[in-house]
């Protein structure tokens, strides 16, 4: 484990396995750092240096207080960089995705390039709205099933049944995110996982160990 602290004086961990260069992941939403752990296995293994943050809104230790706001989460990772000392390979998943852009655009010379998986990037209206008051009520009555159910069929855009079994796909609105960031990012390499969804890291997490290892050796040089 790996300690450090983010500018506004709140620690941050993450799990540190392997020698080697560095690649940081920002695992997605509804989850903890233990999500990229078989990822993290596959690659350590393989020459690098693997860190797993563990983002500070879904840590049971911290004591409760305002929502959590993307700002925040950027400044865990880039304290982590400065922790490493080196710019690293950075890799965000889903929401954890989004936190990465977001530490691109804030300091681009702390990572010598990144993996994005699927980011709920906002491209037309923002997410939410109705679908959110639902939601939230539907937790004000203690009913927490159904305030997920809501939040994975109506926004994320899975339907409920297919929430729970998994699909042979990922949502298409994830799809049309990724083509909008090709549209401004004309350097990125687009690339996709045959017969593979938003789980593919759980599913198959040699394959998306692959794509990262590919852009690591690119960008960091052989491990």
């Amino acid at each position: 484990m790996i300690t450090t602290v983010s500018a506004d004086g709140t620690g941050v961990r993450a799990y540190d396995d392997g020698q080697g260069p560095p690649i940081l992941m920002v695992h997605p939403g509804l989850s903890d750092g233990t999500r990229c752990r078989r990822l993290a296995a596959i690659l350590s293994g393989g020459g690098y240096r693997v860190l797993r943050l563990e983002r500070r809104q879904y840590r049971l230790d911290l004591r409760p207080g305002p929502p959590v706001g993307i700002e925040q989460e950027v400044e865990d990772v880039l304290a982590l960089v400065r922790a490493v000392g080196a710019p690293v390979v950075l890799y965000g998943h889903s929401s954890g995705g989004v936190v990465a852009l977001e530490a691109l655009v804030a300091s681009p010379s702390s990572f010598a390039g990144a993996v994005i998986f699927e980011p709920p990037v906002v491209t037309g209206p923002p997410l939410g709205g109705e679908v959110l008051k639902q939601a939230r009520a539907a937790m004000a009555a203690g009913r927490t099933g159904k305030a997920l159910t809501i939040f994975l069929r109506d926004t994320v855009g899975l339907p409920g049944r297919q929430a729970w079994l998994g699909g042979d796909r990922s949502p298409a609105h994830l799809a049309g995110r990724l083509d909008a960031l090709a549209g401004v990012m004309p350097r990125a390499e687009r690339v996709t996982l045959p017969g593979l969804d938003h789980g593919a890291d759980l599913r198959k997490p040699g394959e998306v160990a692959r794509v990262i290892r590919q852009l690591a050796e690119q960008v960091l040089g052989p491990a």
